[in-house]
């Protein structure tokens, strides 16, 4: 423990006993100054209802409710009482966004420094004060009309259905957009939400395109949906969001596939449980299968495979034209899970394919039956390339999460950029 220094009852001390008594009255009288502050006839009231301070607001070229506002155009409102000012202005639009804007040193004016948005409806409550510190409250609603900009439109994907656990959402733009602040514009208007409720984040492809996934897979049996909250939003001079269809999606089971390219073992299971281990053949030497994990990406019943398709030379000892049944896509370059009875033989020991993973007429079929678009096929222990996360189908996870986030406008690491005129409600975080 540290010394403590007793006290004598010496001059000083009686001093700081002094300063301690004066110190304590003052704290006690403290109150009652101040309640005799406030209710003297000297300073303003901070209290008692609103005036109603309306018809002392001027709302310039909005103040007409019967005719729309140009939406390029600033929004201003004027305090016409002498004895009075604006002290705070809160417009809001139909869908909840708020514009800003910058008070006048007098208060006697506001003007918006961000765009309105076009073809919306705006209720403004202005908050004023006149001479005697009196508040007041003004409420004035007008709606905006069409602009001459080009819609910027919004093709949200992948269609409306019922998808696997790994399936991304994608948002594909009909305008490039690659400046910071309209990215993080455009990313705050896509609005994901999902039941239950699960953390996520889109990622920009490229100046494009979008997708979106969770940390972690959905969960089973949950459901999504995506909707832009852009239309008629001023993204840039010339360029306003478009509209666009909400998408409604729902969540299967969580069926994922494990195929050992070194083991020539696919092991599927449903939900944790293993369903089927079974004997497959993947790509040989100078045709390996990618490693990674893959989306199913579609279907087919029956399709025409051709050597040519992947450059191979028509005539030429790798050549080869077979139609192929049961067959599922996994990416677009022509990765499948299909049937090879060709190669039963092979299957379970070696790997013979041109990048394929191949298997016997039964498990094709019972393969083909069980999984659907945006389940996860992984394909571990090859020897060729990792499957990209984009271009070549849904590789995005490939990705960890913080490689995921560093895509986004909104999460990267640094932060979002400011974006002028972005909305102030941001898309939920999931």
């Amino acid at each position: 423990m540290g010394h403590v220094r007793g006290i004598s009852d010496s001059a000083p001390s009686r001093a700081v006993a002094s300063r301690r008594t004066a110190l304590s009255c003052a704290l006690i009288l403290a109150p009652l100054l101040v309640w005799v502050t406030a209710c003297s006839g000297s300073s303003r009231s901070l209290t008692g209802t609103p005036y109603d301070a309306t018809e002392q607001l001027s709302f310039g070229l909005a103040g007409d409710g019967s005719a729309a506002v140009d939406p390029d155009a600033p929004l201003k409102i004027t305090s016409t009482d002498t004895d009075g000012r604006i002290t705070d202005v809160v417009a809001t639009d139909a869908v909840g966004r708020t514009i800003t804007g910058q008070l006048s040193e007098d208060g006697s004016s506001w003007q918006s420094t961000t765009p309105l948005a076009a073809g919306a409806s705006y209720t403004v409550q202005v908050s004023t004060e006149n001479d005697s510190g009196h508040p007041g409250r003004g409420t004035h609603t007008f709606t905006t009309g069409d602009s001459a900009a080009a819609p910027l439109e919004v093709e949200l994907g992948p269609t409306a259905g019922t998808y696997g656990v790994g399936q991304p959402l994608t948002a594909e733009l009909s305008e490039e957009v690659a400046d910071p602040a309209e990215r993080t514009l455009v990313e705050s208007a896509l609005v994901v939400a999902s039941e239950p409720r699960v953390e996520g984040s889109w990622h920009w492809v490229d100046d494009t395109l979008l997708h979106y996934r969770p940390k972690e897979y959905w969960p089973a049996g949950s459901s999504v949906s995506v909707r832009s909250e852009l239309a008629g939003v001023h993204i840039r001079d010339g360029l306003r969001g478009g509209a666009a269809q909400e998408l409604q999606l729902s969540i299967g089971d969580r069926v994922e596939a494990l195929a050992d390219i070194s083991g020539h073992w696919m092991t599927v299971s449903r939900n944790g449980e293993v369903l089927r281990t079974i004997p497959i053949t993947t790509g040989k030497e100078g045709f390996a299968t990618r490693d990674g994990k893959k989306v199913v990406l579609g279907q087919e019943r029956n399709v025409r495979m051709t050597g040519t398709s992947i450059g191979i030379p028509a005539g030429s000892s790798e050549s080869y034209d077979l139609d192929v049944s049961w067959a599922t896509r996994l990416t677009w370059s022509g990765e499948y899970v299909h049937a090879a009875p060709w190669s039963v033989g092979s299957q379970g020991s070696a790997n013979v394919s041109h990048g394929c993973t191949g298997m016997s007429d039964a498990n094709a079929q019972w393969f083909f039956e069980t999984v659907r678009p945006g389940d996860i096929v992984e394909h571990i222990n090859g020897f060729g390339e990792d499957m990209a996360p984009f271009g070549n189908g849904f590789g995005d996870w490939n990705l960890s999460w913080e490689d995921w986030l560093a895509g986004s406008a909104l999460h990267a690491p640094d932060g979002p950029a400011e974006a002028a005129g972005s909305p102030s409600r941001l898309a939920p975080a999931l």
